[in-house]
């Protein structure tokens, strides 16, 4: 019963899915994970529309470029792209929350940081799930939490990043947004876990963002996987349970 159909947004790949009931004025841009290298509007489908099922949005999800092809910027330009063409098809800003996860929660706090810096209308708020917010490793625990983190504990973890980066700084704010100045950004909500590797960059992200005056809800669950909203979607109380808490925040930021 999911209305599917693959867009052009701007010149940049998207699928809209449309559930029974959603809101036809509000927008759930989401940018899906993978560490910039894979994933697409496919591998995440099942999450999404569980996402626009919760919330009776529509779901926009980004089929952006991907490392080590397309590295940086382009991913960030087809996020910052793909928001500005739902303006042009007449869609507030204020209906719209975008939302990503892992690398694609990296992707929403740069776009919102982009579309900030060029004057841009921003949207209503962002939620950001197991968000990458420093590529630098800088946090101490990042490798600490490798024993307990079966997803990013992997060899590959050492050559996406510089896939994806390609020569850039690192410690760019555009590249890693717990460098950013973050004044001026919508009401985020992250969920992460503790066993995960990304654990300490996400709470100290938050805590600046507090810092800067922005609305944030940091909620974390223990013993999860990283994601696991989307691997255990229709098994695991917690996911079900994360699900929830991203409903109840979205009907807050339009109430």
């Amino acid at each position: 019963d999911v209305e599917t159909k693959i867009v052009d947004a701007d010149g940049i790949p998207a699928e809209w899915q449309i559930v029974p009931g959603a809101r036809r004025d509000r927008v759930l841009l989401y940018l899906h994970g993978g560490g910039f290298i894979m994933g697409s509007p496919n591998s995440h489908r099942l999450l999404t529309v569980a996402l626009g099922e919760a919330t009776k949005m529509r779901v926009l999800s980004v089929d952006y470029r991907l490392a080590p092809e397309h590295p940086y910027p382009a991913a960030l330009e087809d996020c910052t792209a793909a928001y500005n063409w739902l303006l042009s098809e007449g869609i507030k800003s204020k209906n719209i929350v975008i939302a990503g996860d892992s690398a694609g929660g990296n992707l929403t706090l740069t776009t919102l940081i982009k579309l900030r810096d060029d004057e841009t209308p921003l949207p209503a708020g962002a939620v950001c799930l197991s968000p990458d917010t420093d590529l630098a490793r800088a946090d101490e625990s990042f490798f600490e939490n490798a024993e307990t983190d079966p997803i990013l504990a992997d060899v590959g973890l050492f050559w996406w990043i510089p896939a994806y980066l390609a020569g850039a700084d690192p410690n760019h704010p555009l590249v890693s947004p717990i460098y950013a100045d973050l004044r001026g950004l919508p009401p985020l909500l992250i969920h992460v876990s503790t066993s995960e590797m990304l654990y300490g960059a996400s709470t100290c992200l938050a805590e600046r963002a507090r810092a800067a005056g922005v609305g944030v809800i940091l909620e974390t669950w223990n013993d999860m996987p990283h994601v696991w909203h989307a691997f255990g979607l229709h098994d695991m109380t917690e996911s079900k349970d994360a699900i929830a808490r991203i409903d109840e925040f979205v009907k807050r930021l339009f109430d």
